[in-house]
């Protein structure tokens, strides 16, 4: 059976999967499956939320539609991430940006294991990353990690229904916007 090379994020990037979405994962390419309904409304939630609310602030809010560099061999596809500075129109053809701010994941079944292991200690070696947020949608429940020191995190899993505080957007999002059915 033939080794391959691991593939770079820069080749895995100029790779166009057609209706596939992608990761690159320590240099293989991992298909994603698609979203439940309940994973696609609360990501949505998040995303209209954050939208509206970082209207003006220089941050802005995308969803897994644009990548985020992890590393030479890693590309990931948070459910949100939230960049600074790139309103200028010449990052309108990127694919991926290596510097997010806040990063939210949305727990499914499928992929709880890579979420809370592999992608949480890559976004945790990204100095840009101030926020984490993992989102369980068969509790309502939230764990937050935010950054407290260059390799210092505060990490809590919220056993309670929590308004989160996003300090490095200036803003709150609240319990019920993340969790809304309608």
């Amino acid at each position: 059976m033939p080794i391959y090379a691991p593939l770079t994020a820069e080749r895995f990037l100029s790779i166009d999967f057609g209706e596939e979405k992608a990761e690159l994962d320590r240099g293989v390419i991992r298909i994603i499956t698609g979203a439940t309904k309940r994973h696609g409304e609360v990501a949505g939630n998040v995303l209209t939320f954050l939208a509206t609310s970082l209207r003006g602030s220089g941050f802005a809010d995308y969803s897994s539609q644009l990548a985020t560099r992890t590393g030479d061999l890693s590309v990931r596809r948070p459910d949100v991430a939230v960049f600074h500075g790139k309103s200028d129109p010449s990052y309108d053809n990127e694919r991926a940006f290596a510097d997010p701010y806040v990063l939210f994941e949305v727990i499914s079944g499928s992929t709880v294991r890579t979420d809370l292991t592999v992608k949480l200690e890559e976004y945790r070696a990204l100095p840009s990353v101030d926020t984490i947020v993992f989102v369980d949608i068969a509790a309502e429940r939230l764990r937050v990690l935010q950054r407290t020191g260059p390799r210092a995190w505060n990490d809590v899993a919220h056993d309670s229904l929590l308004d989160l505080a996003l300090p490095a957007l200036n803003l709150t999002l609240p319990h019920a916007e993340i969790f809304a059915r309608d």
